[in-house]
């Protein structure tokens, strides 16, 4: 059986570690990740880990020193295609001002649902769908147009069973 692999939008780590997963209160969800990803359960891309690096704090800290192995490259063929048509798709909503386009462009997400759709991965995101916004592009809307599932970190952690070593290990044969 496949398992399903899990790509991480930097909301993901950053409202984790700022506020109900603190590194200094549940060690034991960054633990989890580092697990997971050693599994090949749960990784993000590089377009993420650059702006985590921008962070320069505990986070970006946790990130170089323990995670930088799941961070994967978007400069892949099939990556860099599928973006393509997401840039596309976004120049075609007219519903987006210009502005939000340009930011789109300018951020990870559109690589993170490209790196999904390419690889057959899920997004985990805290952004909500809002198919009616003009300022922002969000990231459950391209995976909505893309058919790329999407889900928020509590979701994961119940398909995944768990954090690290408590995890599904016996519920998935890991």
């Amino acid at each position: 059986m496949r398992h399903r692999v899990y790509v991480l939008d930097a909301n993901v780590f950053i409202q984790a570690a700022h506020h109900y997963y603190a590194f200094d209160l549940v060690p034991s969800f960054w633990e989890g990740l580092v697990w997971h990803a050693d599994k090949g359960r749960v990784l993000s891309i590089d377009r993420v880990k650059n702006e985590l690096k921008r962070g320069k704090d505990e986070l970006w800290d946790w990130a170089r020193d323990r995670f930088t192995h799941a961070f994967v490259s978007t400069d892949e063929k099939d990556v860099i295609e599928v973006y393509g048509d997401i840039m596309e798709w976004a120049r075609r909503q007219f519903r987006f001002t210009s502005a939000a386009r340009s930011g789109f462009a300018d951020a990870a997400d559109a690589w993170l649902v490209a790196y999904a759709r390419a690889r057959q991965c899920v997004v985990v995101t805290h952004e909500k769908p809002e198919p009616n916004c003009k300022t922002r592009v969000k990231i459950p809307d391209v995976c909505d147009a893309f058919d790329v599932p999407y889900i928020n970190t509590f979701d994961m952690l119940r398909e995944l069973g768990g954090l690290g070593g408590q995890a599904a290990a016996t519920r998935d044969g890991l």
